[in-house]
């Protein structure tokens, strides 16, 4: 099974929940990993047998051009202790999910978030979703959140969540009836 996973980080927790979730689908299949800015993303995932794709929650959503500004501004910022990663703020995943002419037949979606109540947080996954579903793809298990302090560091074990969630995707994908 060809397994791609794309991803948009700002803070590279995103990236290090993509990169376990990989880890987690490498007995799977062959699992390939892409920033959405990568060159090459979209082209594999147009030709993968499962594309999951995730980002981090910006005002209870996905990303937008002005709240990845924002987070420019936050690594800036001397008082926050962020860095931006290097391909941030580009592309997000609501533009790279825009810019896809097709989409395989099995997805999945995850985000990250802050760690309070989802009612005040929101999630980036169900609108990652949401855009892949209406685009033809079926969701093969629930999407999923990992969690981020206020800090915006990663919760003690969300990576190895994040690894479950992937293998426990990848069991799914295995035995999911092809469409």
């Amino acid at each position: 099974m060809s397994i791609v996973v794309v991803f948009e980080s700002m803070f590279g927790n995103t990236r290090q929940v993509a990169e376990a979730i990989a880890d987690g689908l490498a007995p799977f299949g062959e699992v390939t990993t892409f920033t959405v800015n990568e060159p090459g993303a979209k082209d594999a995932a147009q030709s993968a047998s499962l594309l999951v794709v995730g980002g981090p929650t910006h005002v209870h959503g996905m990303s937008r051009p002005v709240s990845r500004e924002e987070a420019r501004n936050w690594a800036a910022d001397p008082l926050k202790s962020v860095t931006l990663e290097p391909t941030a703020p580009g592309t997000g995943v609501r533009e790279w999910i825009d810019g896809l002419d097709t989409v395989p037949a099995l997805c999945a979606a995850f985000d990250t978030r802050m760690d309070v109540a989802r009612i005040l947080s929101g999630a980036a996954s169900g609108h990652v979703e949401r855009e892949l579903t209406k685009r033809g793809a079926r969701a093969v298990i629930p999407a999923a959140s990992f969690l981020v302090s206020k800090e915006t560091v990663l919760e003690e074990g969300e990576l190895a969540r994040a690894r479950e969630w992937g293998a426990n995707l990848g069991a799914a994908a295995a035995v999911s009836p092809k469409r």
